[in-house]
């Protein structure tokens, strides 16, 4: 979709209070898919399965809001 918004590992783990190996960790456990390569050949993530796999693994425990851009 044109209007998805597409995240680094660091703006991901920015964007949720989480250190990049926790994404990364999210990764490999299969919480969240990387969907492509930026220019750079960076990882690319949505900003929505970001924030489903924040809220399924770390939200409850931490007690964090994501606040999700419209």
């Amino acid at each position: 979709m044109a209007d998805e918004i597409w995240l680094t590992i660091r703006e991901a783990s920015d964007l949720t209070g989480v250190s990049p190996q926790t994404v990364y960790s999210w990764i490999r456990r299969g919480h969240l898919k990387v969907e492509g390569l930026d220019h750079r050949g960076q990882k690319l993530l949505r900003h929505l399965d970001v924030a489903r796999a924040e809220k399924a693994t770390t939200r409850a425990k931490a007690k964090r809001v994501l606040i999700l851009a419209t």
